[in-house]
C-alpha cells in the first residue's frame, strides 16, 4: 500500500479536485500495469505529508519502477481510463457484474446505442480472435455463446443481463454457474476494452513513455 500526497495550498485546489487528480493518476497506472488500484481513505490539513495508516491486509513488496506519464487531455480518454480502472477493480474483487458493465460502457463512449455497439463488437471480436494470444479465454467464451453470435451475446446476455432485472434479465449473483459465466465473459470483454482504448485514443501502455 502506498500513500499519494497533493499540496492543496501550493496547487490551489480543494480536496475533491485533488482526489480527482489522484484517481486519474491511478487510472493511468492501471492502464499501464493492467492491474487494479483502489483509492482508500485520506484526509487534509497536515502541514507536511504523513503516512496513511496501513490496513491489516495481506501484501506483497512492490518493486521500484520508472513512471513518466501525463493524464490524457481528452475528456473521453480520461473517462475511458476511469471506467477501465473501475472494471479492473471490480473484476479483481469479485464484483464481476460491475466489471462486465464497465467494460461495455467503455465501448459506448463512441458507439452510442445498441446497434452501434453491436456493430463494433461484431467487427472487433473477429479481429481479436485472429490476433490475440489469449486463445483459451476466447475458446471458453465461444463455448458460452453456443449458437448465438458473440456480439449479440455480449449485448443481450452480458450488458442487459447485469444492468436490468426484467423478465429476460435474470442474472443471479449468488448462482455459482452465473458467476463463472460472467467471469468468463469479463476476460474477453477486458481484451476488447483494451483494444478499443488503444485504437480510439492511442494511449500508450508504457510506464515511461511520457505521453
Amino acid at each position: 500500500m502506498q500513500s499519494v500526497h497533493i499540496d492543496l495550498a501550493a496547487n490551489r485546489v480543494d480536496e475533491r479536485t485533488a482526489m480527482t487528480v489522484i484517481n486519474r493518476f491511478l487510472s493511468v497506472m492501471v492502464w499501464c500495469d493492467d492491474n487494479f488500484a483502489i483509492a482508500g481513505f485520506g484526509w487534509s490539513g497536515n502541514p507536511v505529508p504523513v503516512p496513511v495508516t496501513k490496513r491489516d491486509l495481506a501484501f506483497t513488496t512492490a518493486h521500484h519502477y520508472i513512471f513518466d506519464r501525463k493524464i490524457p487531455g481528452s475528456e473521453e480518454a480520461r473517462r475511458a481510463l476511469a471506467l477501465f480502472r473501475e472494471a479492473r477493480n471490480a473484476q479483481q474483487n469479485g464484483f464481476v457484474s460491475y466489471a462486465v458493465l464497465n467494460y461495455y460502457k467503455i465501448i459506448e463512449i463512441r458507439n452510442h446505442g445498441k446497434e452501434a455497439a453491436r456493430k463494433w463488437f461484431l467487427a472487433n471480436f473477429e479481429a481479436l480472435r485472429a490476433t490475440s494470444t489469449k486463445n483459451d479465454d476466447i475458446s471458453r467464451f465461444l463455448a458460452l455463446c453456443g449458437s448465438e453470435p458473440p456480439h449479440k451475446y455480449i449485448h443481450d446476455s452480458c450488458r442487459i443481463a447485469v444492468a436490468h432485472a426484467g423478465k429476460h434479465s435474470k442474472s443471479d449473483p449468488d448462482d455459482a454457474h452465473e458467476i463463472v459465466r460472467l467471469h468468463t465473459a469479463a476476460r474477453v470483454m477486458h481484451l476488447l476494452a483494451r483494444r478499443f482504448i488503444e485504437a480510439e485514443f492511442a494511449i500508450s501502455d508504457v510506464m515511461y513513455s511520457g505521453g
